[in-house]
C-alpha cells in the first residue's frame, strides 16, 4: 500500500504492529481497516517514508493529535502510562480524549560524559502493579498475547522496589563512559527516580494493568533508550498483572528507532518521523521544562476525570 503524501498538517500516524505466535488466529488489539492504520496484527509492516509537517505548537497540541490517533484504534480497556516528565502533558490529553486511568512510568537518562542529554543509558524505576479485577470489556488474558513478564514473586515495599537499567553498549564506548561512571550515575539516577516516585504519587496505588491495554506515552523518542528501560521495568513489575497488551505512542521520532523498538511492544503509534532528526524538542515550537507541580497537577487532574474501573 502506498502512503498518502502531501497532507502537511494532519499527516497519517506511523503504526506498526508486532507478529505474535498467536496473531494469525487471534484478534490481537485488532482494530480492522481505520483510516490511516498500515496493516493489522497478522501482517507485520514496515515504517512508511516521511512526511512533512508543521512542527508541533506544545506538547498539549501533540497530545490532543496523539489521541485522535489512537482513538481510531478503539483500542479495550487502556490505562495511560506516561513518562515524565515530559510526557506528561502528551499523556494527559490522551488520557482525557480515551477517558482512561492515567499512571506513571518512571525512567532517567544517563547522560554521557560532558553530553548529558545524549543517552548512553536509562534506568528506570519498577512499577509494582496493583493486582485488581479483570475489566469487563477485556477478554480473558488467554484469548490475547500477553506481553512477556518476569515469573511471580512478593512484591516488595515501595521504598525497596529495585531499578533496572539499560545501557548503549556503543555509545558508551564511543563517548568514553566507562563502568565506573555508569554505577556512579545508576546510583545517582536511582536516587532520584525514589524521590520523584515519593513526590508525584504521594502514597497513590498504582493502576491495575491486568487485562488492560497499557499506553505507554512520551513527548518523543531520540534514541529510544530511555523507553526502553521503561518498557523493561514494565515487564519485570507486572508479574502475574500482565497487561493485554502494550503500545507505544508518541507525537515524534525518527523511523529507525521505532523500527528497532517494534519487538518490544504490540503497537507503536507515532504521528511523525521527521528526517533528518536533530532533537525532540527542535520539532516544537515551544519545549519548556515541565516541573513537578505540573506533574502532579496533572495525576491530579486526571484522577478526578477517569472512571473508575469496574469489577
Amino acid at each position: 500500500m502506498q502512503p498518502q503524501t502531501g497532507h502537511r498538517a494532519h499527516p497519517h500516524p506511523v503504526r506498526h504492529r508486532r507478529e505474535h505466535p498467536a496473531a494469525h488466529t487471534a484478534d490481537a488489539v485488532d482494530s480492522g481497516a481505520a483510516d490511516g492504520v498500515v496493516g493489522t496484527a497478522r501482517m507485520p509492516v514496515s515504517v512508511p517514508p516521511v512526511r512533512e509537517r508543521e512542527r508541533f505548537a506544545h506538547r498539549t497540541q501533540a497530545g490532543r493529535e496523539l489521541a485522535h490517533a489512537l482513538a481510531q484504534l478503539a483500542l479495550p480497556a487502556p490505562v495511560v502510562l506516561a513518562l515524565p516528565r515530559g510526557g506528561l502533558p502528551v499523556a494527559l490529553e490522551v488520557a482525557r480524549s480515551l477517558h482512561a486511568p492515567l499512571d506513571l512510568l518512571l525512567v532517567r537518562k544517563i547522560g554521557a560524559p560532558g553530553q548529558p542529554e545524549l543517552a548512553v543509558g536509562a534506568v528506570a524505576w519498577v512499577p509494582v502493579s496493583a493486582p485488581g479485577p479483570r475489566p469487563v470489556d477485556a477478554p480473558e488474558p488467554s484469548a490475547v498475547p500477553a506481553t512477556p513478564a518476569s515469573p511471580a514473586g512478593p512484591a516488595p515495599a515501595p521504598s525497596e522496589r529495585p531499578v533496572v537499567a539499560v545501557l548503549d553498549a556503543g555509545l558508551m564506548a564511543a563517548t568514553a563512559a566507562d563502568q565506573a561512571y555508569v554505577e556512579r550515575a545508576v546510583v545517582r539516577e536511582g536516587a532520584e527516580l525514589r524521590r520523584r516516585q515519593q513526590r508525584y504519587l504521594q502514597g497513590r496505588a498504582p493502576v491495575s494493568l491486568r487485562g488492560r491495554t497499557a499506553i505507554v506515552v512520551d513527548d518523543g523518542l531520540a534514541t529510544g533508550t530511555t523507553v526502553r528501560a521503561a518498557l523493561k521495568a514494565l515487564r519485570a513489575g507486572t508479574a502475574g498483572q500482565a497487561p493485554r497488551a502494550v503500545v507505544l505512542a508518541v507525537p515524534v521520532a525518527p523511523a529507525e528507532v521505532l523500527a528497532s523498538l517494534a519487538a518490544e511492544v504490540d503497537v507503536t503509534v507515532c504521528l511523525w518521523t521527521p528526517e533528518p532528526f536533530i532533537a525532540v524538542g527542535a520539532h516544537y515550537r515551544a519545549f519548556p521544562q515541565v516541573s513537578d507541580e505540573e506533574v502532579v497537577a496533572a495525576l491530579n487532574q486526571a484522577a478526578g476525570a477517569a472512571p473508575v474501573p469496574q469489577a
